[in-house]
C-alpha cells in the first residue's frame, strides 16, 4: 500500500469517530444489516446514467458521503453512493453509470425489481463548514450533491464546480443549486484544475469525487490535510514487491507481481471475489483483516483462509 494510501486511510479512521454530522440523524445501529429492497422508479438521468429510487420498510438513516454495498444477482457486489435528500426516509436514490459487469447488471434491473442491499455506510465523511470548494466531475456528483444541498441548508460559504465531457454525460443538472459551475468540457476545453483550486483559501476544505485524472490533478494542487475525496479506480502501485498468495483452504499458491495487487490477482480466480472502491475504506474485500485491494505482506508471503 503506497504511503499515501495508508496516511489517507488512518485520517479516514479517525475523522470517523471524531465526525459531527450536521442537519441529518446518525445511522441506526444494525445500519450493515442486509435489507430486501424494491425498484419504485427507474430513470434515464443521463447519457449511460441510469437513476433508481429503492424502496423498503425501516430504511436507516444516512448521511451525505454515504453509500450502499448492491449484492447482484450474479454474485457481484457493488458500492453505489446515496444521492437523494438524507430527510427523505421513505426511499433511497442511487445513479449508476454503464461501465462494466456490474453497472450493466444494475442497468439491467426494472421498477418492482428487488435487490439486496447492505448499508448505508460512510466512507467519505462530510462536516458542513466552511469555506469550502466542492469538485464533481461525472458521476462523480452522487456523493457530492448531498454535499451541496447541506451546504445551501446551513448557509456555508461554498464553491461547487461540476465537470465533464458533455452536458447529455452529467447527470442532475436539473437538481442543481444556484450555486453550481457547470463546466462541460466540449463547451470549455479541458479544466484548469489547479487555477480553479490554486484560487481556494488554504484554510477551506475541498470534497471531490471523480475520474482518477480529476483526482489526481487536484490532489497535486492542493497539499492540504483538509481534502477529501472517493476514486473510481485504485491508485497505481509503487515501489511494489512480488510476492506468494497462499489459499489455504484451496490449497492454491499464486504469484503476484509487483505492479498488481492480490485483489487484481484473485478476479483471475474468481471473478465474483466482493470488492467496490478498492482503496482500502469500505472492507467489502477484507479476508483475514487484510484489505486485499491494497494490502502487500511486509514480506514475501501472503496466507488468506480462502
Amino acid at each position: 500500500m503506497d504511503a499515501f494510501v495508508r496516511g489517507l486511510e488512518k485520517f479516514t479512521d479517525g475523522y470517523l469517530k471524531s465526525l459531527r454530522y450536521l442537519g441529518s440523524a446518525r445511522p441506526r445501529r444494525g445500519a450493515g444489516r442486509p435489507l430486501r429492497l424494491t425498484v419504485a422508479d427507474r430513470r434515464e438521468e443521463a447519457e449511460g446514467v441510469v437513476g433508481l429510487r429503492l424502496t423498503g420498510p425501516d430504511l436507516p438513516a444516512w448521511q451525505p458521503g454515504c453509500h450502499l454495498d448492491l449484492h447482484l444477482a450474479s454474485g457481484l457486489r457493488r458500492q453505489y453512493s446515496l444521492c437523494g435528500d438524507p430527510r427523505d426516509r421513505s426511499s433511497y436514490r442511487i445513479a449508476v453509470r454503464r461501465v462494466g459487469a456490474g453497472s450493466a447488471e444494475v442497468h439491467a434491473l426494472r421498477e418492482g425489481d428487488e435487490v439486496l442491499v447492505r448499508g448505508p455506510r460512510n466512507a467519505f465523511p462530510f462536516v458542513a463548514e466552511g469555506p469550502m470548494l466542492f469538485l464533481a466531475g461525472g458521476i462523480g456528483i452522487t456523493p457530492i450533491l448531498p454535499m451541496v444541498r447541506e451546504a445551501v441548508r446551513a448557509g456555508v460559504d461554498h464553491t461547487f464546480v461540476y465537470l465533464g465531457r458533455s452536458r447529455r454525460s452529467m447527470p442532475f443538472l436539473g437538481e442543481l443549486p444556484d450555486s453550481a459551475e457547470v463546466r462541460p468540457d466540449d463547451e470549455f476545453g479541458v479544466p484548469d484544475l489547479a487555477g480553479i483550486v490554486g484560487a481556494f483559501p488554504a484554510d477551506g476544505s475541498v470534497y471531490c469525487c471523480g475520474p482518477t485524472p480529476v483526482l489526481d490533478a487536484v490532489r497535486h494542487a492542493f497539499a492540504s490535510r483538509r481534502l477529501h475525496f472517493e476514486r473510481f479506480a485504485p491508485p497505481p502501485i509503487v515501489d511494489g514487491r512480488p510476492f506468494e498468495m497462499v489459499l489455504r483452504r484451496s490449497g492454491i499458491t499464486v504469484d503476484v507481481p509487483a505492479d498488481r495487487s492480490a485483489l487484481d490477482v484473485l478476479k483471475d480466480l474468481r471473478p465474483t471475489v466482493p470488492y467496490s472502491c478498492r482503496q482500502g475504506f469500505c472492507g467489502t474485500c477484507e479476508v483475514d483483516g487484510v484489505r486485499i485491494c491494497v494490502a502487500r505482506p511486509a514480506g514475501d508471503r501472503l496466507v488468506l483462509d480462502l
